[in-house]
């Protein structure tokens, strides 16, 4: 079988010699860059301000919180992605920010600190050992793309569960996108959200009544150590960054042909939480549906120069930080329906590679389509995402497969 996704296979085969990031620059990565920082921040980020009201935190240690969350992203997100020539996105835990909310009330904050400082040192043993590495090798190919497209399944559907409640608004973006999508492709995005946003706007969708300019400011808290913090928040965190971020974080990676080494990247992230925890984060770690959005065709033409959609992630990662009450509040006047729209138009791309590549090999299809509909199926069992219980039984599957035809 001809294998159409060839070039998309080997970015790096095609890396120029010299790092040329405002060079190698495009509208289009500019634009995946803010989508994924959009995306990110719109879907998770009111799990944090949940948690820490439901644990009695003030403004400020929330917007310290949000503050080193977003500081960690940026550095780490931009540094990777310059370092490796790839695009390398972070994201905080958001499963990890779930836990959260039911756990941290029952904790006293620095001693969440001190499980927040255990877990980054868990993650960061794991990079430097390298055993990650070796793990991530012995996935097949096609398990991994099929991952890849049930991790954004989800995302992909919202834009016509949207179409139920704001019909006018979703069906307008949807046949922008697709108009310009035939005409000017790499200007298909970008065009959908400024046109959604007019019309929005002239359907009286925006509201900027609560809007206002803040910048955080970081807060210390000194750590304080307790078996009982360690066991429900420090254990259970490091056990879902794991298996709901990094494992699938990597997926994506080598879904869209990138070789990057895993260890250096969860140690950077495992390195970058010990520092930033005493400020609040709870942990970065690689992001995966927002890493799609800059790894996927949409951020640029030439695979070589998708890590520069990245690096404007982490640019405006690093603005939100600064500006984080203010961002906030800039997502909260969007309607809901437009930022689901862009986001899952954003990754059609990266489905429909994930799904071609998943199917390509006739001994993994049965695997890979496993692995697809649990990890579409946004099954949850042990506060363990769909994503991980995916990879296991599209594993297990192929072990069966492959045992009863021998």
């Amino acid at each position: 079988m001809t294998q159409s996704s060839t070039p998309e296979l080997s970015p790096a085969a095609a890396r120029p010699a010299k790092l040329r990031p405002f060079a190698d620059t495009s509208v289009s990565a500019v634009v995946a860059g803010f989508v994924a920082m959009m995306t990110g921040y719109t879907s998770s980020l009111v799990l944090m301000f949940q948690a820490g009201q439901a644990a009695h935190l003030t403004d400020a240690q929330i917007s310290s919180w949000i503050w080193a969350l977003s500081i960690g992203m940026a550095l780490t997100t931009i540094g990777l992605s310059l370092k490796f020539r790839a695009p390398v996105v972070i994201a905080w835990s958001t499963p990890g920010a779930a836990l959260l909310v039911t756990s941290l009330p029952h904790v006293a904050y620095p001693e969440a600190i001190g499980a927040f400082i255990v877990c980054a040192l868990l993650l960061t043993v794991v990079g430097l050992t390298g055993w990650f590495d070796t793990l991530m090798k012995k996935i097949p190919a096609g398990i991994a793309s099929a991952l890849l497209a049930g991790i954004l399944f989800e995302i992909g559907i919202a834009i016509f569960r949207a179409a139920q409640f704001q019909t006018a608004l979703v069906l307008v973006m949807f046949f922008t996108y697709l108009f310009i999508k035939r005409v000017a492709p790499r200007y298909a995005i970008v065009t959908t959200l400024i046109v959604g946003t007019a019309v929005a706007g002239a359907l009286g969708l925006l509201n900027f009544s609560q809007f206002h300019i803040a910048l955080a400011h970081p807060v210390l808290t000194m750590p304080a150590f307790s078996v009982s913090a360690i066991v429900s928040i420090g254990i259970p965190l490091f056990v879902v960054a794991m298996a709901s971020q990094n494992v699938p974080g990597i997926a994506v990676l080598r879904a869209d042909g990138y070789t990057t080494p895993s260890a250096p990247l969860i140690a950077t992230t495992g390195i970058a939480s010990l520092i930033l925890a005493p400020f609040g984060s709870h942990g970065i770690n690689l992001a995966a549906i927002t890493a799609a959005i800059c790894t996927g065709p949409e951020a640029h033409e030439d695979p070589a120069k998708r890590y520069t959609a990245a690096v404007w992630a982490g640019t405006f990662y690093l603005i939100a930080g600064v500006f984080g009450a203010t961002i906030a509040a800039l997502f909260a006047a969007l309607p809901n329906a437009l930022i689901v729209s862009v986001a899952a138009l954003a990754l059609f791309g990266s489905i429909m590679s994930g799904l071609a590549n998943a199917m390509q090999d006739v001994k993994q299809r049965e695997a890979a389509l496993v692995t697809f509909m649990v990890t579409a199926s946004g099954l949850t069992l042990l506060s363990i995402g769909s994503a991980f219980w995916g990879l296991v039984a599209g594993v297990l599957t192929q072990l069966v497969l492959n045992a009863r035809r021998a």
